[in-house]
């Protein structure tokens, strides 16, 4: 028996360089870690604008079908890009770099791969298992709560077609 995908759903995460989106449609787990920073004791109240929290982002899932491979190839390549420089960096005028992250649960900009894994086994002979961690490395200002605000928008959307 042969995996597929049904192409006409909409994928759970989408992975993006500003030019080639790619689309992960098993995701079987997504999870964010935030870990914030504290400030040192009897600092003053006058803070510069940098992100005051890291971001730690990691979903696990299948590539199935004929483009296993393909999806399997095009992951590894932005991993290499996001350390290097994308598309999304070159047209922003460096404004915006690294990957772009779309999911129910969040949009990200500035995200770079820390790690990817694949495996396959007998019992799954026709799919890759993968996992992906990134690493939130946002730039000072106000695009990534926008972006938070157009997830919560999108989620709810996606909440409302759903019943």
């Amino acid at each position: 028996m042969s995996s597929y995908q049904n192409y006409l759903t909409l994928p759970s995460v989408i992975i993006s360089d500003g030019i080639i989106p790619i689309p992960l449609w098993a995701v079987t787990q997504f999870s964010i870690s935030e870990s914030y920073h504290l400030p040192a004791i009897a600092s003053s109240n006058q803070r510069a604008i940098l992100p005051v929290h890291d971001d730690t982002i990691s979903f696990s899932g299948v590539l199935v079908g004929l483009e296993r491979e393909a999806w399997k190839f095009a992951l590894e390549t932005m991993a290499e890009a996001s350390k290097r420089g994308t598309a999304l960096a070159a047209y922003s005028g460096g404004a915006v770099s690294g990957l772009i992250l779309v999911s129910s649960m969040t949009i990200r900009t500035d995200m770079q791969i820390e790690s990817l894994s694949f495996s396959n086994s007998s019992a799954k002979r026709q799919t890759i298992d993968v996992s992906v961690s990134m690493k939130h490395l946002p730039r000072p200002g106000m695009l990534d709560k926008i972006f938070d605000i157009a997830s919560i928008g999108i989620s709810m959307l996606g909440d409302a077609g759903g019943n």
